[in-house]
Order: structure tokens, then C-alpha cells, then sequence
């Protein structure tokens, strides 16, 4: 393909082997590979292909009204949550509180993993991993579902579905090097408006009793976003330049980087409100099933700011220290909290194959560091809370305090 499509868990970096280790830390070069695949959205536990927070209990059908409330997870590594611990991920947040206010267990299903894509024909990998963390495509969000359906014995048992997904279809590499607004309207329409409406319309259809909750993305850059040494080399390698094009400094880069980011908060919010609105008249029967929950995301929250809601680089004056030494040969590591899990889940699914051939070995090593690296530019701790509010505000709008009780006997 001419313009593959990367996942969200890849939209951060574009670094080429050469790093070197300073013990098993490897700490982020300035020296970014002139291929970029780059990239940010930056936009998800039980017994699934996923081995976090698993639970071995089968729902069953039971019709009481103090039976377990059972919370279905789709989609991609913003409703995963990439870089999360489990106790500080959004549906887990979302869990919690929907248990201190029914007073019910809530048990949940986690299907979502970073770096899936909603249909096959955005994908040419065929990837799979055991953890959530590692950016693979596969399995679809169509495919989450059906994992979802073989475990339950009766889909109209699960009471609430969260779902994340389209931003790894269009491609942030692509949505940060897009010409203008027309083109990412193009782009946003094509993957976030047919397929996710195929994709709610399978998920009302397979879960009838269900309240459904679609989760939008955020900004990756804004005006705020430091313009730092660092920085300057990431913006670099996000914008592509024409060959034969004059060359622009970093402060045009950088506000380039940031009007395309600004307008895909805009047309996917737009696009996917648009979308869940007429699912829930298609499906709704009179009650407002199908949720859109827009992500309030100031430009303070975006990457690299004072008040930044997203994983970034640790940068600890050690570290620092190190990168200035080395004149940019050392890597510094992402500050997410399970960065040492993730490499080692990484290792396992990029490591070398049997007469691998040398472009093939070449990419594999790309996509190790990129695995390696998927935290960035995703929600941290402070940003899981803005996504498990945005979902809570909206029981709250849809079913009121009185109905939260009363959820599951629909």
C-alpha cells in the first residue's frame, strides 16, 4: 500500500533501530528515521484473546433485578487503555462508579486492544497478540463482537457496551499530513461514517438489551504543545514534505500539525454524534439507547503541555541528561505505567522469523520499536478520568440517577 494504514498505538513515533541501551531502558533518539509512522489519537478484560483482568464467570440469563450488571468493552487502545494500569483504565472507572450507584456487581467483558481497526480492508497484517498493549489490527472490532457472542449465552444478558473506533482506520499519519480540512472530511467520512454505522447497527442488532456508549478522540497537537528541541524533531517527521517544496521551520510545522488536529476532533465528533444519532432511531424504540460521548479536550490537555492528559517521554533530568550526552544516540523511554510489560509482550510477537527476508526483517524491527513505544500520545491516568466522566455523564443524561438502578431490565 501506498500510504499504510497505522494504529493508533503507532501514531507517535517513526524511529529506526540504532538506539543505544543503557541498561534495559532504552531512551528516546533524536535521530528519527526519515520513514514516518508517526502518529497519535490518540482513542480499550475479562476472558478474551486480551489475558488482562480476565473473570471466569458466564453471565447466564437471569431475570432478577438484583442480578450482576454486565459491562461490555469494543474497540480500540483508547477505551483499552494503553500505558494504563488496570485499576486506573476508563471502563474501569466507569465500573466502579456504576457500582457505588446500583449497588450491583458489575462484571466486565474486554474485547478492545490497541490497534484495532473496525473492518479487515484497512489492514494488510495479520498480527495477533495476547496483550491488549501490542499494536496489532487484528482482531477487528467486527471480530470483538463475535468473540463477545461466543462467551455470552444470551447477548440481550449484557447491559452496557463502550465502543472506541475508527481513528486506526483513517490513520493518524495520514490525518497529521492531510493538505487542508476537505481532505480530512473525506478521509473521517469514509472510516468513521459507513462502517461505524455498519458496526453500531451489528452491535444494537447482537445485544438488544444494551445501553450503547460511543466514545470520540481528542486533539493530538495545539498551540500549547512545547516546541522544544524534541519536539522539533517529532514535528519534523510528523509533516511530510513535497519533494521540491521550500523547506518551512518548526513554528509552521508545528501549526500545521495542530490545524489538522484540531479539525479531526471536529469532524469525528461530528461524524460520530451524527452516526450514533440515527443508529438509536433505527434502534432506540422510543428510548435514547445509542450514546455519543464527546471528549471535552481543551488545548492545555494536548501533547507535550504544562496540563498535558497524555502519555509522553520521561523526561527526568537523568534521562535528559543522557539524550545530551549521546548528541541524541539514546532513547528516552515513554512515562506510561506498564512500559516494562509491554516490551516484553512486544519481544514475543516481533520477534525474528524463519527465513525472514531483509525488507521484511527491516519492518519487523520498526514495528518492535513502534510497539515498544504505542503509550505516546495516548490518555494517561488524568486523561482515562476525562473518558470515564464523559461516559457516566451520559447514563446520567440518558437513564437519570433513579434509572442507573433500573439498568439491565430493559
Amino acid at each position: 500500500m501506498a500510504c499504510p494504514k497505522r494504529s493508533t498505538a503507532a501514531w507517535w513515533m517513526s524511529l529506526d533501530m540504532g538506539c543505544e541501551n543503557i541498561g534495559d531502558d532504552p531512551i528516546f533518539s533524536l535521530r528519527l528515521s526519515h520513514k514516518l509512522l508517526a502518529g497519535v489519537v490518540g482513542v480499550i478484560l475479562a476472558f478474551s484473546p486480551f489475558a488482562s483482568s480476565q473473570t471466569s464467570e458466564s453471565p447466564g440469563k437471569v431475570n432478577s433485578i438484583n442480578r450482576q450488571l454486565n459491562m461490555l468493552v469494543l474497540g480500540d487502545s483508547i477505551l483499552w487503555g494503553e500505558g494504563l494500569k488496570t485499576e486506573h483504565k476508563s471502563w474501569y472507572q466507569v465500573k466502579t462508579w456504576l457500582e457505588a450507584n446500583t449497588g450491583r456487581s458489575v462484571i466486565e467483558r474486554i474485547e478492545a486492544h490497541s490497534g484495532a481497526v473496525i473492518e479487515r480492508g484497512s489492514v494488510d497484517d495479520s498480527r495477533t497478540a495476547t496483550n491488549g498493549e501490542v499494536d496489532v489490527a487484528l482482531p477487528t472490532v467486527n471480530e470483538e463482537i463475535d468473540s463477545a457472542l461466543r462467551f455470552y449465552s444470551d447477548g440481550s444478558t449484557v447491559d452496557l457496551v463502550l465502543i472506541s473506533g475508527c481513528g486506526n482506520d483513517v490513520g493518524v499519519q495520514n490525518l497529521l499530513n492531510a493538505s487542508g480540512s476537505e481532505e480530512i472530511d473525506r478521509m473521517t467520512q469514509a472510516k468513521c461514517g459507513s462502517p461505524m454505522e455498519r458496526l453500531l447497527r451489528k452491535i444494537a442488532t447482537s445485544f438488544p438489551a444494551a445501553q450503547v456508549i460511543v466514545v470520540g478522540y481528542y486533539p493530538f497537537f495545539s498551540e500549547n504543545t512545547r516546541n522544544d528541541f524534541i519536539m522539533k524533531a517529532l514535528a519534523r517527521r510528523f509533516f511530510k514534505m513535497t519533494a521540491g517544496a521550500p523547506r518551512i521551520g518548526r513554528k509552521e510545522v508545528l501549526e500545521q500539525l495542530t490545524a489538522n488536529s484540531s479539525t479531526w476532533y471536529q469532524t469525528s465528533n461530528r461524524t460520530l454524534a451524527e452516526v450514533a444519532r440515527r443508529i438509536n432511531i433505527e434502534f432506540g424504540a422510543g428510548r435514547q439507547r445509542i450514546m455519543f460521548a464527546k471528549i471535552e479536550f481543551p488545548s492545555d490537555y494536548s501533547f507535550a503541555t504544562k496540563g498535558t492528559r497524555l502519555w509522553g517521554f520521561d523526561r527526568s533530568p537523568f534521562r535528559m541528561m543522557l539524550v545530551l550526552l549521546s548528541f541524541g544516540k539514546i532513547l528516552l523511554p515513554p512515562n506510561d505505567e506498564v512500559r516494562s510489560q509491554r516490551r516484553a509482550s512486544c519481544t514475543d510477537v516481533f520477534k525474528r522469523q524463519p527465513d525472514e527476508t531483509s525488507e521484511q526483517k527491516t519492518d519487523r524491527q520498526r514495528r518492535h520499536l513502534l510497539c515498544r513505544y504505542a503509550s505516546l500520545g495516548h490518555p494517561n491516568k488524568k486523561g482515562a478520568l476525562l473518558y470515564a466522566d464523559a461516559v457516566t455523564n451520559a447514563l446520567k443524561m440518558t437513564l437519570g440517577v433513579s434509572g442507573l438502578s433500573k439498568l439491565g431490565e430493559r
